[in-house]
């Protein structure tokens, strides 16, 4: 029988006063509202009869607060190249503000002013892939959306701007995979939300 290739499980983070408000939340270190606290806890039962090799974990508060809910704050290491997208001079405004000074302005296009373009958040996703795919074992990541977005492009050997199409919910969460082997990577599930309020 053919050994199980390995996964890697991508959680976001729960939801935040600016993931309510549509604001674009990137160094701010904002904490989870309370709903955001109990889909925390409800991911981690989701993943609770799942085994990890390692866990990593973003900096920021609203991913250690998630990763801490859902029960693997004791085990997991903080890798920084899992930040959330530096906005720079776009941080804390909604894509509307944005629009009205820069119509037609793309994030995983066009970058933020002041900020990260998408060839430095590539660069960032494509080492965590690197350390990864090392592991050659099932591994969880906490982190934010649009980083996670990236790194399923990336994941998927697609260019920058293809982490435009990943939308990802807050809480939600992903597994990242292969097909017949190593070089065949693949996308075996995106954005589960729903997990039992029960």
């Amino acid at each position: 029988m053919r050994e199980a290739l390995p996964v890697v499980y991508l959680a976001r983070h729960g939801e935040t006063a600016w993931s309510i408000s549509g604001q674009h939340t990137g160094l701010t270190d904002l904490p989870l509202t309370q709903s955001g606290e109990q889909r925390a806890r409800l991911l981690g039962e989701r993943l609770s009869e799942l085994s990890f090799a390692r866990v990593f974990v973003s900096p920021l508060k609203r991913a250690r607060q998630t990763c801490s809910l859902a029960g693997f704050g004791g085990v997991a290491q903080i890798d920084p190249d899992l930040t959330e997208w530096n906005y720079g001079d776009y941080e804390g405004l909604t894509s509307e503000a944005i629009h009205a000074t820069r119509p037609g302005w793309e994030l995983f296009r066009d970058g933020c002013p002041g900020g990260e373009a998408p060839a430095d958040v590539a660069d960032r996703a494509d080492r965590v892939i690197h350390q990864v795919r090392a592991l050659q074992a099932n591994v969880l990541l906490f982190s934010s959306g649009h980083f996670l977005r990236m790194l399923a492009a990336r994941w998927l050997a697609l260019a920058p701007s293809a982490g435009r199409c990943f939308f990802l919910n807050t809480s939600g969460l992903c597994i990242l995979g292969y097909e017949h082997g190593l070089s065949d990577p693949v996308i075996r599930l995106w954005n589960e939300t729903r997990m039992s309020d029960a």
